[in-house]
């Protein structure tokens, strides 16, 4: 059976031959042209076409859709898709502008629990550090059905991801912050904190502290709420990223001096009990382990420090910086870049006769010799080494 498709052996083969430097560069000829440009439109998708037949779907009631066979885990590969093309800024702005963010978070009320879920995580992928996304979305009312999912889905995989797409929302966005406060978010972070579900709690932990450290006012707000207990019970999770998140929420707690609910965070018996068992807990780590818990260590030390104006025992049984954790990176270029002056004063006994010794070829850091610039100039246009910004 012949193959079908663009023959990208073909196409390989050419391209290698046409861009080692051994030819020098020529013009296409119009056929060589149209046979490369047909293979690369062959597998080239019209993103924005396929962006707005989603659209189309998503516009289309469940009702309908399930009539003409369409399943739920039909519908979350589609939202896969649509994920990935909004993993471009452009692509996540232009979602909007062809009709697709209202209905995408239309999903977010789906009755599949996978759907809401889903929707939840392209909704995060769009407005991920992308202001003008946030806007979009906050200006669609799109903060409500997220708050709802968090605070009151049966489905804690629902609520999990609609306090990702939450924290995604309103991170570097003062009015997001401000809607967050106003629909009692801090109280609905609360009992996810007392979630059974490790994740969950990680993903309340991580923006409680964020929002802490950006505004250090909302101190007063958690500690009325009870939060300082709350996380000194989460600092003896088994989990060891739950025991981080919480103990670097008791650190802005305390660096900002706020009172809990029986005084000062440092006069409080049961931080000291905490942070005392955690660090037996540390002394009794292994080699690997200790090393993992580096980020650990030191939000014990600095807790302990901040409350209590005094290092940890941890710095006097030598777990606070294990040998070899202060230690710079090792140096691998200085010898190959270190000044000709300074490096003959370190040695000046090293001077050899050249007709004795073999020089070494010269490490280039300004343009290439004529002759590969011969070469470079032959083999055509270099291509962009600029890659995409992360997102």
């Amino acid at each position: 059976m012949a193959k079908e498709g663009p023959n990208w052996d073909g196409l390989l083969k050419w391209s290698l031959a046409h861009s080692d430097g051994t030819n020098p560069s020529r013009n296409l000829s119009e056929e060589d042209r149209k046979w490369f440009m047909e293979a690369v439109q062959a597998q080239t998708v019209d993103v924005v076409k396929r962006m707005k037949e989603i659209t189309l779907v998503m516009q289309t009631p469940e009702q309908v859709l399930e009539a003409q066979g369409v399943t739920s885990a039909d519908i979350e590969d589609m939202l896969d898709e649509l994920q990935e093309h909004v993993e471009s800024i452009d692509m996540a702005n232009d979602l909007h502008s062809i009709g697709g963010l209202v209905p995408l978070l239309g999903y977010l009320k789906n009755s599949h629990s996978n759907i809401r879920a889903k929707a939840a995580e392209v909704v995060t992928t769009i407005v991920q550090n992308n202001p003008r996304s946030q806007q979009l979305v906050m200006e669609a009312n799109g903060l409500e059905p997220l708050l709802s999912n968090f605070t009151s889905d049966p489905d804690v995989a629902v609520r999990t991801k609609a306090l990702g797409a939450i924290s995604s929302l309103i991170r570097h966005n003062k009015p997001g912050v401000t809607a967050f406060r106003l629909a009692n978010g801090y109280a609905a972070l609360r009992d996810a904190l007392g979630s059974e579900n490790v994740r969950f709690q990680r993903k309340a932990l991580n923006l409680i502290h964020y929002l802490l450290h950006e505004n250090a006012s909302d101190c007063n707000v958690v500690s009325e709420l009870g939060f300082p207990r709350m996380m000194m019970h989460l600092a003896s999770s088994e989990d060891a990223e739950v025991r981080e998140a919480a103990l670097k929420g008791l650190l802005e707690l305390a660096r900002e001096e706020t009172k809990g609910a029986d005084g000062s965070l440092g006069e409080d018996e049961k931080l000291k009990q905490l942070l005392q068992e955690r660090i037996n807990g540390i002394s009794l780590m292994s080699p690997d382990d200790l090393g993992a818990a580096r980020e650990e260590r030191q939000l014990v030390d600095s807790l302990w420090n901040t409350c209590y104006n005094e290092p940890s025992s941890l710095k006097e049984k030598g777990l606070l910086v294990l040998p070899g954790e202060d230690a710079p990176p090792p140096d691998v270029a200085s010898k190959h870049f270190e000044p000709p002056l300074r490096a003959w004063a370190a040695n000046p006994s090293t001077d050899k006769s050249p007709s004795s010794e073999k020089k070494e070829a010269p490490l280039l850091l300004g343009g290439p010799p004529p002759e590969a610039a011969d070469i470079q100039n032959n083999s055509g246009a270099g291509e962009d080494a600029n890659g995409q910004p992360n997102r």
